[in-house]
C-alpha cells in the first residue's frame, strides 16, 4: 500500500443510513454471507454482475494473531463472459477494533474500521487508485463499494452482503 491507509471521506458515500458496531470488525464480519455484486465500465460501457457466496472464516496464526481468512465464490457475467469466478483475502483483527486487509499472498491492501458502521479507504496501485465505501447496513448486512480509476482502468463496483450462517 503506497503510503499507507489515507481518508478519503465523502468521495463514495453519503454516508445516510449508517449503523455503528457494538464489536469489531473481524467479529461482524465473522461467518457466511450471500453477494450479489454490479460492475459498471465506463470505458467499455459493459455491465455485469457477480452472484455467490463468502466465507470469513478464522485462520492460524503463528504469532498468536486473529485472522480471518475470506473466500468467495459466484459465477460472474460480464459482457460476453459467463462463468466462474473466486477471490480470497486475508483480515488480521487488530486490538482497536479495526483490520488491516491484505491480498492472499500477504500484500497490504487497506485497513477497514466498521466500527463507527462506515470506512472509506484508498489504495495507490502504480498509476491506478482503488477507493473503496464500505457501509454497514444492519447487524446482517454490509454494502462495498469500489470505484477505481487509473490509465487504462475507469470501473465501480458495488457489492451486497447478506449473512446466512455463523461459524460457531
Amino acid at each position: 500500500m503506497a503510503g499507507g491507509p489515507r481518508s478519503v471521506a465523502g468521495a463514495l458515500d453519503g454516508g445516510a443510513g449508517v449503523l455503528g458496531l457494538a464489536t469489531s470488525t473481524a467479529s461482524f464480519l465473522r461467518g457466511q454471507w450471500n453477494l450479489a455484486r454490479e460492475l459498471h465500465d465506463y470505458r467499455s460501457g459493459q455491465c455485469g454482475s457477480l452472484r455467490g457466496s463468502a466465507r470469513f472464516q478464522p485462520a492460524p496464526s503463528d504469532d498468536g494473531s486473529s485472522w480471518l481468512d475470506y473466500q468467495e465464490h459466484g459465477e460472474l457475467t460480464f459482457g460476453g463472459h459467463r462463468g466462474p469466478a473466486s477471490r480470497s483475502l486475508r483480515y488480521r483483527d487488530l486490538p482497536d477494533g479495526t483490520a488491516d486487509v491484505l491480498f492472499s499472498d500477504g500484500r497490504a491492501f487497506y485497513r477497514l474500521d466498521l466500527r463507527a458502521g462506515r470506512c472509506e479507504a484508498e489504495h495507490l496501485c502504480g498509476a491506478d487508485q482503488y477507493l473503496v465505501c464500505v457501509r454497514v447496513v444492519s447487524g446482517d448486512s454490509f454494502t462495498e463499494t469500489w470505484r477505481v480509476t487509473g490509465p487504462a482502468k475507469d470501473y465501480e463496483m458495488t457489492t451486497a452482503y447478506v449473512r446466512t450462517g455463523s461459524l460457531e
